[in-house]
């Protein structure tokens, strides 16, 4: 992708849209273990690893990809996975929440369509405004 085309809020949103996938996964895989004894819920942490990667300009810093590249002062961080808190305990030792799981998948499922949108639109702008020089 042209370097024009990814900019720091296309980079932001790339980001946050991959955070959101592992998340569902994430949900899937909680889901697919409701009935499997001592299994804890885990969710993917990404908001944290993105404000960290945004510096204080809201600008997302430079990631090092080869050693030859100069080093970013910034580095972001990981996504995280993580157990979900404050779920209640089963007899068997899970604390899957099916109703729980179901939300959290609606909401990522709803921030990840209003994200694509954006950057389509975005997408759409930079046509138009090509097509019109």
């Amino acid at each position: 992708m042209s370097s024009s085309l990814m900019d720091d809020s296309m980079k932001s949103a790339a980001f946050a849209l991959d955070g959101l996938s592992r998340r569902e996964e994430m949900i899937g895989r909680n889901i697919a273990n409701v009935d499997t004894p001592g299994y804890q819920a885990k969710d993917v942490k990404f908001e944290a690893a993105l404000e960290t990667a945004m510096n204080k300009s809201g600008k997302l810093a430079l990631q090092q990809t080869n050693t030859a590249h100069l080093a970013s002062p910034a580095r972001p961080l990981g996504m995280q996975i993580a157990t979900r808190p404050g779920s209640s305990w089963r007899a068997d030792g899970s604390d899957v929440d099916i109703d729980v799981e179901l939300t959290q998948m609606a909401d990522a499922g709803i921030r990840y369509q209003a994200l694509s949108q954006l950057i389509n639109k975005k997408f759409l702008i930079l046509r138009n405004l090509s097509v019109s020089r």
